[in-house]
């Protein structure tokens, strides 16, 4: 099976399935900020690029101002449509599904539980997930925590696996759609297979390793993952357009459509998507948030209020993925350094019906998120940040 990415800073979620095809909507975009429209021509224009190339409709906001304020210059972004045959288009305070984007969110708690000393980055999935982990050359004891969070622990991807590819994947899924998953099971469906190399000898974006995250701080706290993050990052940033869904098929209100054409269906009608089960994804993509909170959770994280130094510093730490672009992930964090020289840190995300980024720079000055209602059509999370961080006509 040929594993295609999204052209980002890293693979999202569905790292097995083609970005192709092709549908058209409205466009156009407008600025919160209107004493200089020109400050984010780039970014619009990549906006307007993507759905010209077949994205329905797109998203995006950039705020700036040092960490520590309200972040007050905002620019707010919209191209092409909400919803395919109405005129409407994407709105900040929409939701969308982030995909992996909770990856960071998952890793920030699991940080916490270091600085709270109640687990340590060295521990084993064995010390806290005894038995897990074992079969077809896996061995919990011999995978640490920070290797899940790097990705470097070498376990197979669950989602590449070839039954559950296609109920996922292809056109098996809209029957499927609303079928639920449990962790373990995934964990069963990864183990299956043997790893892709011996861990910390490579690199390889694996969602099974942030599943095992999510059952390691349900064992640790006692408490769903869901709820923790709920409780040390949602409430106390006040993040309330975003949730952690469970079982939950339903998209909340106000958003769009979510979308989806498979990868053998070039040039056919899209499937409407926006409900799913996403228990299919779990603590490796489950989440929903808007452009707004996104931003919020970036300048929060950067700027120090979520993690002490020491536990950020160990986020910030990376290592080389192979990937192309260049790129290098830390815990549950990318950095790539875009064609103008400018750092950005941050994830992709894909899940069937949206596809989402977001970018910061170090001291979180300057953060810009994007969210899409579309998965199977060609998006460039790269060009984005690039249009945002370095295209800016000034």
């Amino acid at each position: 099976m040929t594993k295609r990415t999204v052209r980002g800073v890293l693979p999202a979620l569905l790292t097995a399935v083609a970005l192709i095809g092709g549908a058209s909507g409205p466009s156009g975009a407008r600025s919160s900020v209107p004493p200089d429209r020109r400050a984010h021509e780039g970014t619009r224009a990549a906006m307007e690029a993507l759905v010209r190339a077949g994205v329905p409709g797109v998203v995006g906001q950039a705020r700036e101002g040092r960490a520590g304020s309200d972040g007050r210059r905002v620019w707010n972004g919209s191209a092409g449509t909400a919803e395919l045959g109405r005129p409407r288009a994407p709105r900040a305070r929409d939701r969308f599904r982030i995909g992996s984007n909770t990856k960071t969110f998952v890793a920030t708690v699991m940080l916490q539980l270091e600085a709270e000393h109640r687990l340590r980055l060295t521990d084993t999935v064995e010390r806290w997930l005894p038995g897990v982990v074992r079969g077809h050359g896996n061995d919990g004891r011999a995978v640490s925590l920070r290797r899940l969070l790097d990705h470097t622990s070498g376990f197979f991807d669950y989602a590449a696996d070839p039954a559950l590819h296609k109920r996922l994947f292809e056109r098996d899924f809209l029957h499927h759609r609303f079928d639920t998953y449990t962790p373990r099971q995934l964990v069963r469906t990864a183990v299956s297979h043997p790893p892709v190399f011996t861990p910390g000898k490579g690199w390889s974006y694996s969602n099974t390793n942030y599943v095992l995250a999510g059952l390691v701080i349900e064992k640790v706290t006692g408490h769903p993952y869901g709820r923790e993050v709920r409780d040390r990052v949602l409430r106390p940033l006040g993040l309330r357009a975003t949730s952690v869904p469970g079982r939950s098929a339903a998209l909340p209100r106000p958003s769009g459509r979510g979308y989806i054409r498979f990868p053998d269906e070039p040039g056919t009608p899209f499937h409407d998507v926006t409900g799913i089960n996403p228990t299919e994804a779990w603590a490796a993509g489950e989440m929903i948030s808007t452009v707004g909170d996104l931003n919020a959770f970036y300048r929060a994280l950067l700027g120090g209020r979520l993690l002490p130094a020491r536990q950020l510093a160990e986020m910030l730490t990376t290592v080389d993925t192979g990937l192309r672009p260049p790129a290098r992930y830390g815990l549950g964090i990318a950095a790539r350094k875009l064609s103008c020289g400018v750092t950005v840190w941050g994830h992709d995300g894909g899940i069937q019906g949206a596809v989402s980024q977001v970018s910061s720079v170090r001291d979180a000055s300057h953060t810009a998120a994007f969210g899409a209602n579309a998965l199977g059509v060609p998006f460039d999370t790269l060009a984005l940040a690039e249009a945002e961080f370095c295209g800016r006509a000034r």
